[in-house]
């Protein structure tokens, strides 16, 4: 039916499988049951749409109860009372899905409030996102306490006192007083109702886009033979370069892919300098033209934080650029150098023919 994982460690009996795929199919228990034993059969080597053939769970469906139910295993884990998990067992999969960018005792907390309000979906994925925001901040305004409710309150507070517009304001403002949780926070969100100033909001800084332009900038690396004398064996026994385009990258022992970059001011100050190949829609700011490939540049030495840059985070599935407006808890991987965008050749013969003149 399926191939079993290199582990043993996962691995289950046929029975057992197909007695796990019938409780599926007949939606024995409840979803966090499911969601146990979706996880249960793809960690033995089911594939998900075999389940899904077998049980009527589509892939999508299985990724949402396996995560959902280790957040719910989370609030166990962090003694969450019975009346608690009894709301989310509702069944409210989809809210506790939300919550698992959060730390267990973060979870705990949005999983209380959420209870408390009644929430739905998109206001469970506002609160994660509040929370995770409110958590990085060095510094927790005045007003406000790190109760989740009191994040989503502090995000509405700053956003309404950027809106002009009186409808936008309101609908923050009567946000804000429906989670805020402390009364320094109910007081900073009312304060709004007086105040009709605007904080202009911030704007993230330019990016450093470089395109190389010149032929005398197209660095080329050339294999060193080693120090005379050589003999002709050692010569001959260099190996090419195979050169890729757009940026020339070069693979030096099938292991690791160097890349050449003009001698650039930004270039010569990186301490620790590690190039990232980039599709151009996925950078924090839109580039003109035609998404494409750029080489983004980090240092992962980090200097002081710089209002002013870009840094590498770790995102959980994958790394991404960020810029912060205030100086963030968590260390950076690096900061943003320059991001590298390729040349425009219309002939790229003409870089390397001699040129040919009419008589």
């Amino acid at each position: 039916m399926t191939e079993q994982p290199a582990d043993t460690a996962f691995q289950i009996s046929e029975e057992e499988a197909t007695e796990i795929l019938r409780s599926l199919l007949h939606k024995e228990g409840n979803w966090t049951d499911w969601g146990a034993k979706c996880q249960k059969l793809q960690k033995a080597g089911y594939d998900s749409g075999v389940i899904f053939d077998r049980t009527g769970f589509q892939a999508a469906q299985q990724n949402l109860i396996i995560v959902a139910s280790q957040v719910f295993d989370s609030l166990v884990q962090e003694g969450a009372d019975a009346e608690l998990l009894r709301y989310y067992e509702g069944p409210r999969s989809d809210v506790l899905y939300e919550f698992r960018i959060l730390t267990r005792e973060q979870r705990l907390a949005a999983a209380v409030l959420g209870m408390e309000k009644k929430i739905d979906v998109d206001e469970a994925r506002d609160i994660a996102k509040a929370v995770q925001d409110f958590a990085r901040l060095s510094q927790v305004p005045a007003e406000f306490t790190r109760d989740p409710g009191d994040a989503i309150a502090y995000q509405c507070w700053k956003r309404g006192k950027q809106k002009r517009d009186l409808a936008e304001r309101a609908k923050l403002i009567a946000k804000g007083l429906k989670f805020a949780s402390s009364a320094g926070a109910r007081t900073a969100i009312e304060s709004l109702l007086q105040d009709f100033s605007t904080a202009p909001a911030r704007s993230s800084p330019l990016m450093p886009i470089h395109r190389l332009q010149g032929e005398d900038e197209l660095a080329r690396m050339v294999p060193l033979a080693g120090r005379f004398p050589l003999t002709a064996g050692e010569i001959a026994g260099v190996e090419a370069l195979s050169i890729e385009e757009p940026f020339r990258t070069v693979t030096v022992g099938g292991e690791r892919t160097l890349v050449p970059l003009p001698g650039w001011q930004a270039i010569l100050k990186s301490i620790d300098p590690v190039a990232i190949l980039w599709p151009s829609e996925r950078l924090p700011r839109s580039l003109s033209g035609k998404p494409e490939e750029v080489l983004v540049v980090i240092d992962r030495t980090v200097g002081e934080w710089d209002e002013n840059r870009y840094y590498l985070v770790d995102s959980g599935d994958s790394v991404a650029l960020k810029w912060f407006e205030n100086a963030p808890d968590v260390p950076p991987l690096g900061e943003l150098v320059l991001i590298l965008r390729a040349k425009n050749i219309l002939d790229e013969n003409n870089i390397t023919e001699p040129w040919q003149m009419d008589d």
